[in-house]
């Protein structure tokens, strides 16, 4: 006797969050999937990937490229997304997946495990212990240049006149400046973490600060450098008074794994 599909069934994807060693099925109950059902782990090659149920019809390919392009649905799938990889961020090493990896189902998660257990088990190893840190900077408005100091020759008459020059060329100068601020801060911060990533600055409309962001670092700090680098973030803050500093975090590794996407297979 033969059977007929029947052509309302759905076909569900397999999302993928992030890898991890293992993962606490307790701990997974307590966060919704993309479809706001349970996220479950997908266990092989001694690796668990953490996934939650795609409907094909809002997550395939196809659907993805639309989709992709509605920053509404973009906003509400990164949160839901990012929900579940800080979660397991909280538990231990995790390699977040990129935002919309798709496969079309389990076995094709397992498979990708077995292929990838080398470099995933090594930057589980590599992110151990260890949590991403933001730093962004903003240019702080009204700020005096700070004056150069004098040479022996120059006195306080060429102080002044550095001063003013500066004044009259405020704008280009101090964008200038707070350009080699932002160069410095990251270099310093960047001497003090594992890794260093520096990003495109945000525009405005998007970072929501009313002066334009000139430093939008990544920083891999390890558990026990944690309160020396906050220290030395609030001391890049006094010594570069052009810069307003916002330290962030901890976050999951977004900005220290391959960041390939996965194709749906």
């Amino acid at each position: 006797m033969s059977t007929t599909a029947d052509p309302t069934t759905v076909a569900v994807g397999s999302w993928l969050h992030g890898v991890v060693r293992d993962a606490d099925p307790a701990a997974l109950a307590g966060v919704a999937g993309m479809d706001g059902g349970p996220v479950r782990a997908v266990r092989a090659a001694g690796l668990a990937a953490v996934v939650s149920a795609a409907p094909l019809t809002e997550y395939g390919e196809e659907a993805l490229r639309r989709n992709l392009e509605d920053l509404a649905w973009l906003e509400r799938a990164a949160r839901a997304h990012h929900a579940v990889v800080d979660l397991l961020a909280r538990s231990g090493p995790v390699v977040p997946a990129r935002l919309a990896t798709v496969h079309h189902d389990d076995t094709r998660v397992a498979a990708m495990l077995a292929e990838r257990r080398a470099d995933l088990s090594g930057t589980l190893d590599r992110l151990t212990g260890r949590g991403e840190w933001g730093v962004k900077g903003y240019v702080r408005p009204g700020v005096p240049p700070r004056a150069e100091a004098p040479a022996a020759s120059g006195g306080a008459g060429a102080a002044y006149l550095r001063r003013r020059r500066a004044q009259l060329t405020a704008r280009d100068e101090g964008q200038r400046i707070a350009a080699e601020a932002a160069a410095a801060v990251h270099e310093a911060l960047a001497g003090s973490a594992v890794a260093a990533r520096r990003h495109a600055p945000q525009d405005r409309r998007l970072s929501g600060a009313p002066t334009a962001m000139v430093l939008n670092g990544a920083y891999l700090v390890a558990g026990a450098a944690v309160e020396g680098f906050a220290a030395l973030v609030a001391e890049l803050t006094d010594r570069h008074p052009e810069l307003r500093l916002e330290l962030t975090g901890p976050w999951p590794p977004y900005s220290f794994v391959d960041g390939r996407r996965e194709p749906a297979r």
